[in-house]
């Protein structure tokens, strides 16, 4: 198995998980680190890693036609995008798109590799007040041309692998995954929830639905191992309103009205550096957008298993807001 984003914390349990399988007897991990500052276990019998930056054509090709060739790996779990919402541009699409499309140009031709396995996200769907609350796999996806980058380049990788399935001489699975409230996982709800203070637009609660990180690497095995191709939801099993995420994740809840807000949040984030932007998140601040994980179930087996544990989520965001007071404080000297 080739996996890229090896290096995230996704990328590492799903790497984690592959390692414990018995049928799985090699995996290429692949991540922008040097070897040495991969936090990789590559003592691990199976395992090997390389440093490469998937942004290059050139590289890409390397990879696949190199060592995954001489690897005679049969799977690709491509897992590399782009974390950060504030970094926007072309190096930053290369990453979350090009790299997707060239991958899938170049299996058409590969000898081994038979599967492709994308880590999509449920943030490529439109939501908004025509939209219902429950998201099945048909529901349109967000094109709008004001959408951020953020967005667009989700929905166009999610689309070049969509393009491919049934065209490819590989089966495409693609994996629209529910926000991953953890941290490092490029997370909006988690940046969000970072602050002490969480504002949020005065007179909506919206339904959210999250995933844990154990439960995402469940799903990407799942869909290695199963025959079926195409979309599929991968919901968690936290379903919950926005308010009650703010509660379990012992931050204060006050509700603002909606003009305010992206001023509000632009400043905070200029002041302190944070990620949180709003202009990304606001259609899922006001409106419900849970995941239907039917076909999942059905076709590759899957049902979230693994809850959100919010009690270190609240001590992991207490770390994180020491710190940034921590920084604040000395950028204020």
């Amino acid at each position: 198995m080739l996996v890229t984003g090896a290096t995230t914390p996704i990328g590492r349990a799903v790497i984690d998980r592959l390692l414990a399988a018995d049928d799985v007897s090699a995996v290429l991990a692949c991540g922008r680190e040097s070897a040495a500052a991969c936090g990789l276990p590559l003592e691990a019998p199976g395992l090997s890693y390389e440093s490469c930056d998937l942004r290059r054509p050139r590289v890409v090709h390397d990879l696949l036609f190199g060592s995954a060739r001489r690897l005679e790996l049969t799977a690709v779990v491509h897992a590399s995008h782009h974390r950060d919402a504030r970094h926007e541009g072309r190096a930053v699409h290369q990453q979350n798109v090009a790299s997707t499309r060239e991958l899938l140009r170049l299996l058409d031709r590969h000898p081994t590799i038979r599967r492709f396995v994308l880590r999509s996200h449920a943030e490529v769907y439109r939501v908004d007040s025509e939209c219902p609350d429950i998201l099945d796999e048909d529901q349109p996806l967000e094109l709008g041309p004001t959408a951020p980058q953020w967005i667009r380049d989700r929905v166009e990788a999610d689309l070049t692998a969509c393009a491919r399935t049934g065209l490819s001489r590989a089966a495409i699975v693609v994996l629209r995954c529910a926000e991953c409230l953890a941290p490092g996982c490029g997370s909006q709800l988690h940046d969000f929830l970072s602050s002490a203070v969480c504002l949020r637009p005065l007179g909506f609660d919206p339904m959210i639905n999250v995933i844990s990180i154990p439960d995402i690497a469940a799903a990407v095995l799942a869909a290695l191992r199963g025959e079926a191709q195409g979309v599929f939801n991968i919901p968690g099993a936290d379903t919950l309103s926005l308010s009650r995420a703010v509660s379990l994740a012992g931050r204060a809840d006050i509700p603002v009205p909606g003009p305010a807000l992206a001023p509000l949040y632009g400043l905070r984030s200029r002041l302190l550096g944070t990620g949180f932007r709003y202009d990304v998140t606001s259609a899922r601040l006001h409106f419900n957008g849970v995941l239907d994980g039917r076909r999942a179930r059905e076709e590759l087996g899957y049902t979230p298993t693994y809850p959100v544990d919010w009690a270190a989520l609240r001590e992991q965001l207490s770390v994180e807001r020491r710190a940034l007071g921590r920084v604040a404080a000395l950028l204020g000297r």
